[in-house]
């Protein structure tokens, strides 16, 4: 450790790590986030403090290899300490590019001329309620392309849903089984399409809540100007929040979970030309996906395997960073995590699959670098977040010590290297890597996707489907029992250690020196991540609400007269106005843009500022209502943390929730 004049080692240490933290805040003045060699030198400075950091770990911290129980603990967490920091390492080198689309996409607007290409939309469908196909297919309908057609692929052999599709003059398709899940679904549509008199030129690909935005088509086709690339995919943007959101109400301050990796992993993966398909909102080229075979079923990610079987036949994935659909974030937090689960383990799949990297295929180096990055992820991140609440265990309880280490090497290695990263990593994607938050929503999930992981890799195949429900009766509080289980005993296990360490030494020995604060630190997060992670389990009702809602004028007509008033919520049901009150069930209509005629209505409650009106939309006005609220082109959400507003919506959610 470098030791500054007239200064002792923890002032020295303190001193490097100030000179971090300065040399950080002074970034955001200096340096471009589009500008590739100013993300590959902040990002090369990441990897270098990594290193020296591991150096340090391996060098000054680990146990002597004696066989101890010491050095079992030591090296273990040492191990996959150095395999998280490799994941860390790759996913440095892969953001250190950044590739957007859009002016490529303005440039070859309508490339093909006077004649549209004839793109076919397959609507996969398992079992999603009416209302949510219905969004869906009324979005596809009304998208600017004209030379479409929308194909429902129901793997349930739903009647009900055959005869659905008959009114809205879209085309069904089922098939008598359901080998290869989602992937042989859409197969067995494309093979139908290869009997038409007329194949189509491109396919694209929605899932059941997934509603396109008016130009989806227009804005993804032109980028296969180019004739080598064989797929476009598109970012997946949310209209209700996700679990974390929810349960904490940050809907308007904190972005999805999923917002790092379509709004700034997929643009820093297409910069290496290594982007990936996602499932819903992508487009293929025909041509591209008969000669691969359509969608490969060794996995069920389907999407990724397509990704790797188009490069493997030479054919290019570009990724467009355009908010062009919107669908349903999972709403409860088995779902989140049943979803995540299945990621991991189909990519483990692809890992043992002929299409892995180390297996003999036409993939290149980057390709196949792609699926490892994408391994590293899912086998270090979740269990290092397990491994992070029960090492400082080991030391409470049965005095092993796991790390050796003083406090001023703490501060100049692990600190420096932690907010130098913490800084660097928040100005390039807008401050998403929020601490505590980020902790939380990779813990939820660890355990089961943990044993996705290993299970994945050493058994791939012979594993159920899991199909991420959506929908059902939310209007109650539910505590997640089950899930919350292993954090509720981490947190009182660590509370227990804390307090029998500090009353009893027999529990806990001075001989680990320093490196007694850095458990003791640790430990002392570990009670907060826990506490907020318990507390994440703990699911609130849900009302349907629109995320991208904003207050608008509408004219409100009852009783021969008419008030121009404010809207501040509106559903597809119901509408809140402010600035007027009626007596409960007085009939009305309500003018409202982009909504031809004027709506039936009537009122249902007064409320503190105004009047609640239930809506009696006909059946276009219900139609206009889909498109204006998910297919209209707006972003919905938000895309960057709002640091004040973060803050005080986990105050806010502490208390009783209001209308």
């Amino acid at each position: 450790m470098l030791l500054f004049p007239h200064l002792g080692e923890l002032g020295s240490a303190t001193m490097h790590l100030l000179l971090v933290i300065g040399v950080g805040s002074l970034v955001p003045l200096m340096v471009d986030p589009q500008r590739r060699w100013h993300r590959a030198v902040l990002l090369s400075v990441a990897g270098i403090l990594a290193l020296r950091y591991m150096w340090w770990r391996a060098t000054q911290t680990l146990a002597p290899a004696d066989f101890s129980l010491d050095m079992i603990g030591s090296w273990l967490l040492f191990g996959l300490e150095a395999f998280s920091v490799l994941g860390s390492l790759s996913a440095f080198l892969i953001l250190s590019r950044y590739k957007l689309r859009s002016n490529e996409a303005d440039a070859h607007a309508e490339w093909w001329g006077e004649e549209e290409p004839r793109v076919a939309i397959l609507i996969a469908t398992y079992n999603e309620d009416k209302e949510i196909l219905e969004r869906t297919i009324v979005g596809a309908k009304f998208l600017r392309h004209r030379s479409k057609e929308i194909i429902v692929c129901d793997d349930n052999r739903r009647d009900w849903l055959r005869e659905f599709c008959a009114e809205l003059d879209v085309r069904y398709i089922r098939r008598p089984t359901n080998e290869g899940q989602k992937a042989g679904n859409i197969n067995h549509a494309l093979d139908s399409l290869a009997e038409d008199a007329v194949t189509p030129d491109f396919v694209a690909v929605l899932d059941a809540d997934f509603v396109p935005h008016r130009g989806f088509l227009s804005r993804s086709l032109a980028l296969f100007h180019d004739p080598e690339v064989g797929l476009v995919q598109t970012p997946q943007h949310f209209f209700n929040q996700d679990p974390i959101q929810h349960n904490f109400n940050l809907g308007r301050s904190y972005p999805d979970e999923q917002r790092f990796f379509f709004d700034h992993m997929q643009p820093s993966r297409d910069g290496w030309g290594i982007a990936f398909c996602c499932g819903t909102s992508s487009v293929c080229r025909w041509t591209a996906l008969r000669e691969i075979g359509g969608f490969n079923t060794e996995s069920v990610t389907e999407d990724f395997m397509l990704t790797l079987a188009l490069q493997n036949a030479g054919w290019r994935s570009v990724y467009l960073a355009e908010p062009l659909s919107e669908g349903l974030a999972p709403e409860g937090l088995k779902e989140y995590v049943t979803q995540r689960a299945r990621w991991c383990l189909g990519l483990m799949q692809i890992a043992r699959s002929s299409l892995g990297p180390l297996s003999s295929n036409n993939l290149r180096l980057r390709d196949r670098w792609s699926v490892l990055d994408s391994i590293l992820f899912w086998t270090t991140t979740y269990p290092f977040r397990i491994a992070a609440i029960i090492f400082p265990l080991l030391y409470w309880f049965f005095d092993i010590i796991v790390v050796d280490a003083r406090l001023p090497d703490v501060l100049s290695y692990f600190g420096a290297y932690y907010f130098w990263i913490l800084l660097t990593l928040n100005f390039l994607t807008r401050g998403m890597v929020v601490p505590i938050l980020n902790d939380v929503s990779q813990l939820l999930g660890a355990i089961p996707i943990s044993r996705a992981a290993f299970t994945g890799l050493l058994k791939p195949h012979g594993h159920p489907f899991s199909v991420t429900a959506k929908g059902g009766d939310r209007s109650k509080v539910v505590v997640q029992w089950h899930l919350m289980m292993p954090f509720l005993i981490g947190f009182i296990l660590t509370l227990v250690g804390l307090l029998l360490g500090i009353v009893f030494d027999q529990f806990a020995t001075f001989s680990a020196g320093d490196g007694k604060w850095v458990i003791l630190f640790w430990s002392l997060y570990n009670l907060l991540v826990l506490a907020v992670t318990c507390l994440a389990c703990i699911e609130r009702p849900r009302r349907e609400l629109h995320v991208s809602d904003r207050p608008e004028r509408a004219v409100f007509s009852a009783d021969g007269r008419q008030h121009e008033l404010w809207i501040t919520s509106l559903t597809m049901d119901t509408v809140r106005i402010r600035g007027l009150q009626v007596p409960p069930q007085t009939r009305g209509h309500l003018v409202i843009d982009d909504i031809p005629g004027r709506i039936e209505t009537y009122a249902i409650a007064e409320v503190a500022d105004g009047l609640r009106l239930q809506l009696l939309p006909t059946e276009i006005q219900r139609e206009a209502f889909f498109v204006k609220f998910y297919a209209d082109g707006h972003e919905p959400g938000v895309t960057e943390v709002k640091l004040r507003s973060l803050a005080r919506d986990i105050f806010r959610s502490i208390g009783p929730r209001r209308d």
